[in-house]
C-alpha cells in the first residue's frame, strides 16, 4: 500500500534554519528529507532524532546541487523512498561578500549557482511529481533582493533572480503547484566574526530592534505549505520591520 503521508524535501537542512524547518514540517506530520552537502554528522543526528519521535519519518540525502545532470536522479530517489514528493523548500545558499573590482567569475558561479541555478533545475526535475500531488515550492529569498546589501552585490543579484524565479514558477506550474518565497531579515547570519558589525547595524534598523529566530522562518514556511492554499507567487518578508527603514 502506498504511504499517503506527504513528503517534504528541504535543501541545506542539516543545520540552522534548514534544520528548524525540517523539524517544524516533521511536527506537522510530514515525512522529511534532510539534504546536505558536507554536514553528514549533523544530518545523521537530526535524522535519528526525528525517527526516534516517529519511526521511518526522516531520511537524509547527500548531494551537490550544482551537479545539475544528477538532480533528476536525486528527485527519483526521494520519490522512491516514500512513493511521493509534495514540497520542496529551497534553503541551501552560499553567502559571502564580493567587493566591486574584485568579483571573479568563480564568485558569480558559486553565488548564482547555489541561490538561483540549483533551485531552478531542482524544481524542474521535480515539476511533474509536484503537479501530480498538487504540491508546493517555498524558496528562501532575502530582503536584500529588493534592497541590495553593500559589499554583497553578487549575492543580492542572485536573490533578486530567485524572486523572479519564484513568481515564474507560480505562473508556469499553476494551477497544480504553488510557489512562494520567504525573505528573512536579521536571522542567523554566517558564524564568521567579520559579519558581526554589519549584522548589528541591520538589527538596529529593524522596527522590533532585535534579531529574529529560525523558528520565525520555519513557522512562515509551515504557513505557506499548509495554510495558504490561495497564495502563490508571493514573497513574505520576515524581517522585524527592517524594510520599513532606509
Amino acid at each position: 500500500m502506498t504511504d499517503t503521508t506527504k513528503v517534504a524535501l528541504v535543501t541545506g537542512s542539516a543545520r540552522r534554519i534548514g534544520a528548524q524547518t525540517v523539524s517544524v514540517l516533521h511536527d506537522a506530520g510530514f515525512n522529511v528529507v534532510i539534504h546536505y552537502r558536507r554536514s553528514d554528522k549533523d544530518a545523521r543526528a537530526l535524522e535519528a532524532k526525528l525517527n526516534a519521535q516517529r519511526p521511518d519519518s526522516a531520511t537524509t540525502v547527500q548531494a551537490d546541487l550544482l551537479d545539475i545532470p544528477a538532480l533528476p536522479q536525486l528527485v527519483a530517489n526521494v520519490v522512491k523512498r516514500w512513493g511521493r514528493l509534495d514540497v520542496i523548500v529551497n534553503n541551501a545558499s552560499a553567502f559571502y561578500p564580493t567587493e566591486m573590482g574584485e568579483i571573479t567569475e568563480k564568485d558569480w558561479d558559486i553565488l548564482l549557482g547555489s541561490n538561483l541555478k540549483a533551485p531552478l533545475f531542482l524544481c524542474q526535475a521535480a515539476a511533474n511529481e509536484l503537479r501530480r500531488n498538487e504540491g508546493c515550492i517555498v524558496n528562501m529569498v532575502d530582503i536584500h533582493a529588493d534592497r541590495p546589501l553593500k559589499h554583497y552585490m553578487v549575492y543580492s543579484v542572485a536573490k533578486a533572480g530567485l524572486v523572479a524565479l519564484t513568481k515564474s514558477l507560480a505562473r508556469e506550474l499553476g494551477p497544480e503547484v504553488r510557489a512562494n518565497g520567504v525573505a528573512p531579515g536579521a536571522i542567523l547570519w554566517p558564524e564568521e566574526p567579520h559579519h558581526d558589525a554589519k549584522h548589528q547595524e541591520i538589527i538596529e534598523r529593524t522596527a522590533l530592534k532585535r534579531e529574529g529566530e529560525p523558528m520565525d522562518i520555519a513557522r512562515t514556511i509551515r504557513f505557506l505549505v499548509l495554510d495558504a492554499p490561495y497564495i502563490t507567487g508571493q514573497i513574505i518578508a520576515v524581517d522585524g520591520g527592517r524594510t520599513l527603514s532606509n
